[in-house]
């Protein structure tokens, strides 16, 4: 009974102090230091919570494995230690099968829930917007060393250029004007379809907590709802070749007002229509002119 009491007497504070621990935690810190997030404010879009949700919870499984298992290990290496005066091994024991079972069953429930939660949310964050659903829908096209953005419900582009070192910042800094900048109108239901013109690159939003691979020749898609304006920073994601770390992009999430702006602002600038694959650097694709190469060696 004494014992009872004692641990429910040292469970009282422990539980007090994890309350007012957890109950002074900001946002950055809830959501495990993550960027997407700003105090008081919507995260970035409509999937950050739940991608940083999936995080959390997974390392907090972890750390209470990681605890558990440390714990073990360090009691049994105090308590089976050596004595003064011991010689020789100590009983061995073998085949104890309830502890075979636990440390058999135990993993496995680990990596099924992990499994099952992570597929759970992957299929929310995949899940496509239906034509009619769709507000904005973007071409995103990647190239050595930019990015290219076809507007295609407003038929208007913005071609891009990598980027530039900025001459009157400090060493190294960019510029941030001369940045690929994709517009998006805030709280809109966006598709972007992700494009390789080259080789294979990779879409990556830092703040939207999610990054996409771009293929040649093969459409990836991205749905979503950005849920706070703002400048996000993206990048790309994949090593492209020799000036990879200068692919470089913004995005803008602003009014709906500002994005009709900027969409006429690009119709004035004479950049109506879409960029094609007129400049696709994969034109020459394996087996193209073969069956005519081949007949002419037959008639020789």
């Amino acid at each position: 009974m004494r014992n009872n009491r004692r641990l429910r007497w040292a469970a009282v504070p422990i539980a007090a102090t994890l309350t007012l621990v957890l109950a002074g935690c900001t946002q950055a810190q809830l959501n495990g230091f993550l960027p997407g997030f700003i105090e008081g404010e919507s995260p970035a879009t409509n999937h950050t919570e739940r991608v940083s949700g999936l995080w959390v919870t997974s390392w907090i499984v972890l750390l209470v494995v990681g605890v558990i298992t440390w714990g073990l290990t360090i009691w049994a290496v105090i308590a089976y230690r050596r004595r003064k005066g011991q010689t020789g091994l100590p009983v061995q024991l073998r085949y104890n099968m309830p502890i075979e079972v636990f440390y058999t069953i135990v993993p496995l429930i680990l990596v099924l829930g992990f499994f099952a939660f992570t597929a759970r949310d992957q299929a929310e964050i995949e899940k496509r917007f239906t034509a009619d659903e769709v507000d904005v829908k973007v071409e995103v096209i990647a190239k050595q060393w930019a990015w290219d953005f076809n507007y295609v419900n407003e038929d208007v582009y913005s071609p891009g250029i990598q980027a530039q070192l900025d001459p009157n910042g400090p060493a190294g800094s960019v510029d941030q004007a001369a940045l690929p900048t994709l517009y998006l109108p805030v709280g809109a239901n966006v598709e972007l379809e992700l494009e390789s013109r080259d080789v294979i690159h990779s879409f990556w939003v830092v703040d939207f907590l999610y990054k996409k691979d771009m293929y040649p020749g093969k459409t990836n898609y991205m749905s979503f709802v950005p849920e706070r304006e703002g400048t996000y920073a993206g990048k790309c994601a994949e090593l492209c070749g020799e000036y990879h770390s200068l692919m470089l992009f913004n995005v803008e999430v602003v009014s709906q007002a500002e994005y009709d702006d900027y969409i006429q602002s690009l119709r004035d600038a004479g950049q109506e229509g879409q960029l094609s694959n007129e400049y696709d650097r994969n034109q020459n694709l394996p087996g193209t002119g073969a069956p005519e190469l081949k007949e002419e060696h037959e008639a020789e």
